[in-house]
């Protein structure tokens, strides 16, 4: 039975509008009536906060069977195994090449700028910080003890590893491996439907979210740290940009001006989820069926950048290090900024691609450099729409990357790149 059309250019038009749209109606909220009872907690807290998390947690729902099955099944296709360690060092080694630019970036511009110095944010307040396991530790973990445990926690790693280790037996194991193969190529054709149906929910979903938020935020916390705001905005987008297209250019001859149209969706979703695991499904589809990388590449390169690729959360912890040093009048050697460079990518191993993650990564950089880590509440009010656009950035590295080394392993359909979008309605062909 043929694959029903998906217009992707219309969804991702919708994704875009309601983004917008919600903005606007969540502003006019804010100024208006947001703050009587019954709007609140029948409207802002009520419809639109129900709808926004329902519509996260399909997405959530939809993370691990996705990464575990399409994980497989490129696995399992491999007819050369040992191309699964040239794919995943090139992988690796491109995502800790650009978290290392962006902190690179990051640091400079604080050293610039000086966002810090001047500001008087506020009274401080206390957070508590979450302890964050050892480098050791995480290495350790990432080799599940159980593999239904791992994905009871959506634990990406330990998932990851497992789905490779099932992925290469079933390649090694003859008419029967054969047998399985074909049951998780047809698993997975069944779960990227069943993508395609929370899609077609995205528009309404990303409406609720980003009225919400629009509608709650305080816009006076902005004022004390405009300039930080400011500044992380800019990096970021210089980031997207300018090193990503210049990795899409000279490293895979691509245009980065095709593949960033054509990620208008996945940047949307980036944004108003907060969590690039959340975003994961629509990453996938996305990179194999917009811009041609094949399932064999896409199925490992997409989930581990959701797991490891922090190149947004590394320029708000870069500026932010800065920002906080500034602020406490403390002047940072050459050593203590290396030390930054080397604890942020470190700490990007293993973090957990959900809001939030890069404040608590943060507390440890701080304590590396001696900055004291009270120094964070000078941020939070802002942290939020920070978090929105660094892991629209997040997102955005991960395809890049899975292009890169698709496009190296010949693992990359041009003409589906080159597609226009008027066209991109039209289902792929499978892998």
């Amino acid at each position: 039975m043929a694959d029903a059309p998906f217009d992707h250019r219309r969804i991702s038009n919708h994704i875009l509008i309601a983004l917008g749209v919600g903005l606007v109606f969540g502003t006019l909220l804010n100024f208006t009536i947001a703050d009587l009872e019954w709007v609140r907690s029948i409207f802002i807290d009520g419809v639109f906060t129900v709808a926004g998390e329902i519509f996260v947690r399909f997405l959530s729902m939809l993370v691990v069977p996705l990464v575990f099955v399409s994980l497989i099944t490129g696995v399992s296709t491999l007819s050369d195994p040992k191309k699964l360690g040239r794919v995943g060092g090139k992988a690796v080694g491109l995502y800790m090449l650009t978290t290392g630019i962006a902190i690179t970036l990051a640091l400079l511009a604080a050293i610039i700028v000086k966002p810090g110095v001047g500001a008087n944010p506020g009274e401080l307040v206390e957070r508590e910080i979450a302890a964050q396991p050892s480098f050791g530790q995480v290495l350790v973990e990432m080799v599940p003890r159980n593999p239904v445990e791992a994905m009871a926690n959506g634990d990406m790693l330990p998932i990851i590893i497992f789905a490779i280790l099932i992925g290469l037996s079933i390649a090694m194991s003859g008419e029967s491996g054969k047998r399985i193969g074909r049951f998780f190529s047809d698993f997975n054709e069944v779960v990227m439907r069943l993508v395609g149906f929370v899609m077609m929910l995205a528009p309404y979903g990303v409406f609720a979210l980003i009225t919400v938020l629009a509608a709650t935020t305080g816009w006076d916390t902005f004022v004390g740290v405009l300039k930080y705001v400011v500044l992380v905005m800019l990096v970021l987008v210089l980031h997207a940009t300018l090193t990503y297209s210049l990795l899409l250019k000279l490293l895979a001859g691509l245009s980065p001006v095709q593949f960033f149209s054509k990620m208008r969706a996945v940047l949307a979703f980036g944004f108003s989820t907060a969590s690039s695991g959340a975003t994961i499904p629509v990453t996938l589809r996305t990179v194999e069926e917009r811009l041609g990388a094949n399932n064999r590449v896409a199925s490992f390169t997409v989930p581990l950048g959701a797991t490891i690729n922090m190149d947004g959360t590394a320029i708000m912890q870069g500026i932010a290090t800065g920002f906080i040093a500034q602020y406490y009048g403390i002047d940072l050697s050459l050593g203590q900024y290396l030390m930054v460079v080397l604890m942020v990518i470190m700490a990007s191993v293993g973090a957990a691609g959900v809001p939030g993650v890069g404040l608590v990564l943060l507390a440890g950089v701080l304590a590396s450099v001696g900055l004291p880590a009270e120094g964070i509440a000078l941020i939070l009010g802002v942290d939020r729409v920070l978090d929105m656009t660094r892991t629209a950035v997040n997102v955005c590295g991960d395809a890049t990357v899975t292009c890169i080394v698709a496009k190296s392993e010949n693992e990359f359909d041009q003409e589906i790149f080159d597609r226009d979008d008027s066209e991109d309605h039209q289902p792929a062909t499978a892998s």
